[in-house]
């Protein structure tokens, strides 16, 4: 039986990698990761703001220590709180680069084009296998475009491409007005693998201050819906690699998504539930469950499910939404 899967063009024994997270901060972490059998790590993000700070004395393009700007700075943590600055970050991607044998993924977390973005050959050059890059914004402007934010977004893609010669993943948040067009626009712009989906953080409400206040809570199978419907829509339409994030819990849901179109499934929160020991808990499960459907090999399963051979996926999808309003019944 062969599970071997190809992400990114990196060659990998299985589809489950340890996805951005807090087990990336810890050497000891991460090999134990690979002791449980982890495909490959995308270490956790260095976010613009650390290196714009580092580099230009500014955060969210204002001077911290200038009073006028106290209460957007305040919103932000401070620079002890990080577990690493970026010189740091790339000395970290060499200690692991040199104690692990399995694809190592540095990740950039930004929302602008702008200078920070030079920082990527250092990360190359720290010897990471690949970059993942998040772009996660959110357009407060009410006078930004749909256009605008997306043309943003490929412009700074095709800036890291030529930066680098080291594979570049996308990872995507799902609120694009044609996700669909995006995707086409990254795959020209030099992407060398989408990630589907940037989680996105909504604040809640904190009633006894009236104030917004971040919320974070690990992803459930509720999630993966969304994700299988962009896999499938995306697979063998699109030169990038394609890879699930966020509602990934069970084995189960690791089938679903390959048989959707995805190449590799990156797991977080199920890890930090569950332990790194659960990489084999999902392994073992897709094993079985190839024996029982009698498929040789992880490349006979991929995109089984999805519209690839579609005549006509608009169609398909128009019929499948009404076909699911019909099917309720009291």
């Amino acid at each position: 039986m062969d599970t071997s899967t190809s992400d990114l063009g990196l060659r990998l024994g299985h589809p489950f990698i340890a996805g951005a997270s807090p087990m990336g901060y810890s050497l000891l972490t991460i090999k134990r990761l690979e002791d449980a059998g982890a495909a490959a790590i995308v270490l956790h993000s260095l976010f613009e703001e650390q290196i714009s700070l580092a580099t230009e004395g500014r955060v969210a393009h204002v001077d911290p220590l200038d009073t006028r700007f106290a209460n957007v700075v305040a919103e932000y943590p401070a620079p002890k709180d990080y577990k690493f600055g970026p010189d740091g970050y790339a000395h970290h991607i060499a200690k692991v680069k040199a104690a692990v044998g399995i694809p190592v993924i540095g990740s950039l977390n930004g929302h602008t084009g702008e200078s920070w973005l030079k920082f990527a050959p250092i990360i190359e050059q720290a010897g990471a296998d690949a970059l993942e890059f998040n772009f996660y914004d959110i357009a407060a402007d009410l006078r930004v475009s749909a256009a605008a934010v997306e043309d943003a977004l490929v412009q700074a893609v095709g800036n890291l491409t030529r930066a680098v010669q080291i594979p570049v993943a996308v990872k995507l948040s799902p609120f694009y007005t044609s996700f669909g067009h995006v995707a086409s626009a990254l795959d020209r712009a030099g992407a060398s693998g989408l990630v589907l989906f940037n989680r996105f953080y909504q604040s809640n409400v904190q009633t006894r201050t009236m104030t917004l206040e971040p919320q974070a809570e690990l992803s459930t199978s509720a999630e993966l819906p969304l994700r299988l419907h962009w896999l499938a829509l995306l697979h063998g339409r699109v030169q990038p690699s394609l890879a699930v994030s966020g509602g990934v819990a069970t084995p189960d849901d690791g089938i679903k998504a390959l048989l959707a179109g995805a190449d590799a499934v990156q797991l977080v929160s199920a890890l930090l539930r569950h332990g790194p020991d659960h990489i084999a808990t999902m392994r073992q499960g897709l094993e079985r469950w190839l024996e029982w459907q009698h498929i040789d090999a992880v490349s006979q399963m991929v995109g089984r499910a999805s519209l690839q051979v579609s005549p006509d996926p608009a169609a398909f999808e128009r019929a499948h939404y009404i076909r699911t309003l019909q099917s309720w019944t009291r």
